[in-house]
Formats: structure tokens, C-alpha cells, sequence
């Protein structure tokens, strides 16, 4: 339940900043990377302090290891939570975590087994766990977006692109130029065209 509350309420304050003062914040997408990565790294933070042994708990018998995977899936979040946080990388970070995510849930499925809680049960776990997806979906879906309107993952990851944004956080696209007829030396050659105005 934790988890739930930390996204809801920070990506509730991101958007009330945004509304008041912070422009960027204005759009859910951006938003949701601050809610995401608030709660990624609560879950993360609690493989390793105050909750290890009850994730080791919930890992199913069938899997080997339960304090290494608590422990890598503790740095993944972590990781995760920190590169969401980053424009450039929070697209990749959120495809990640949505993944992390959806092979993560058999741990959810077997620890609803032995739920007191009505919150921990398997029907409330699911809802909560699509929200979560949803979210990270929500990013990647926007970086995507972003990304084809500048070309490639490349410019964002080494965080060339630094096109004017348009008031709803969009790219705006440069002018196009006219092409422009070029004479050439002699009579026999056509005229050329060249896009770049020049």
C-alpha cells in the first residue's frame, strides 16, 4: 500500500507544482517519473532495510537463491528509480521497470497466499501492480514519443537534443526552408536544388 501512496502523492504534488509554477511539470508524463521514482525507491530501499526478510519470504520455493534475487531486484529498483529522474534515460528506465515489474508478480501471487491484510490479497496486489505498470508504460510511451520526433535514442542518452519545447512540453519542430534554385557554371548543366537555402 506504501508503494501506491508515495506514486499517487508525489506525482499529485509534481502536477500541483507544475500547475502553480513549474512548467514542465504540468504534464503527467513528467510527473509520473517523480511519483515513480519516489516509490521505486521505497521498494528498493526496503530489500535491503526494514522488509529483506519478508521479500525473501515472498520469492516461491521454485526459485533459487531468495537473498541474492531480493537483493538484485533491490539494486534494479534503486537504479532504476535514480535513472527515471533523468530525461535522457528515464524512457529505457521505465521499459525496464515495467518489465522488472511483470516478472516480479509470481512473487506477489504466492505471498497473497498467506495474506492477512485485505490490501495484500491477490485481487488488490493485481490492481496495484497494473497501476504501477501502467505508469512506467505511461513514460516509455512518452520518451518513444519524444524520441521519434528527434530522431533517435542516441542524441537523448548523451542528451544532445535540446530542442525548443512547445508550452505542453512537446519538441517544436526547426522552420523547413524552401529549396532555392543554384545556377551552375555553363549553359549545358540544369539548374540544381538545394534544401539548405544556400
Amino acid at each position: 500500500m506504501e508503494p501506491l501512496i508515495a506514486l499517487v502523492a508525489v506525482t499529485g504534488i509534481g502536477l500541483l507544482v507544475g500547475a502553480l509554477k513549474v512548467r514542465p511539470l504540468r504534464r503527467l508524463p513528467t510527473a509520473l517519473r517523480g511519483g515513480l521514482a519516489a516509490m521505486f525507491l521505497l521498494t528498493g530501499g526496503a530489500h535491503f532495510v526494514g522488509m529483506r526478510q519478508e521479500l525473501m519470504d515472498m520469492v516461491p520455493p521454485a526459485l533459487p537463491a531468495p537473498g541474492l534475487l531480493v537483493t538484485l531486484t533491490g539494486v534494479a529498483e534503486l537504479v532504476g528509480a535514480l535513472a527515471l529522474l533523468w530525461r535522457a534515460t528515464s524512457g529505457p528506465a521505465a521499459g525496464a521497470l515495467g518489465i522488472l515489474l511483470i516478472v516480479m508478480f509470481p512473487a506477489n501471487v504466492y505471498a497473497a497466499d498467506t495474506a492477512t491484510l485485505w490490501w495484500d490479497r491477490l485481487v488488490p496486489r493485481t490492481v496495484t501492480q497494473l497501476v504501477f505498470v501502467s505508469a512506467t508504460a505511461t513514460v516509455l510511451a512518452d520518451r518513444l514519443r519524444d524520441t521519434s520526433a528527434t530522431g533517435s535514442w542516441g542524441r537523448i542518452h548523451l542528451g544532445l537534443s535540446r530542442r525548443p519545447r512547445r508550452s505542453d512540453g512537446g519538441a517544436v519542430d526547426p522552420p523547413a526552408t524552401e529549396p532555392q534554385a543554384v545556377e551552375t557554371s555553363g549553359p549545358e548543366r540544369p539548374t540544381e536544388f538545394r534544401r539548405d537555402g544556400g
